[in-house]
């Protein structure tokens, strides 16, 4: 079953390539949404998928070499019709 959730990430997540690793990761997990950088130096990001491939996405994209995430709030919000994922400006 698909759920969205709506996340702000805080730490190193600004001019460290955050964004498009974003993308690239949802191209190749199958997850739907958007990312962007948002005026206080937070990403602003929601993904849409199954659970798992959604909690695989988080992890993954911690592991990017000059990402430092220090906090995730998360909340599970509407799915809504959508078929890929986009950098926001």
């Amino acid at each position: 079953m698909k759920i969205r959730k709506h996340f702000i990430l805080t730490g190193l997540v600004q001019g460290v390539g955050l964004r498009y690793r974003a993308q690239h990761l949802a191209r190749l997990l199958q997850v739907t949404g958007w990312v962007k950088n948002t005026w206080d130096g937070c990403v602003e990001m929601e993904l849409q998928g199954k659970e798992q491939e959604i909690a695989n996405f988080l992890e993954r994209l911690s592991m990017g070499n000059f990402i430092r995430i220090e906090g995730v709030d998360a909340k599970e919000i509407p799915v809504r019709e959508e078929n890929g994922f986009c950098v926001k400006s």
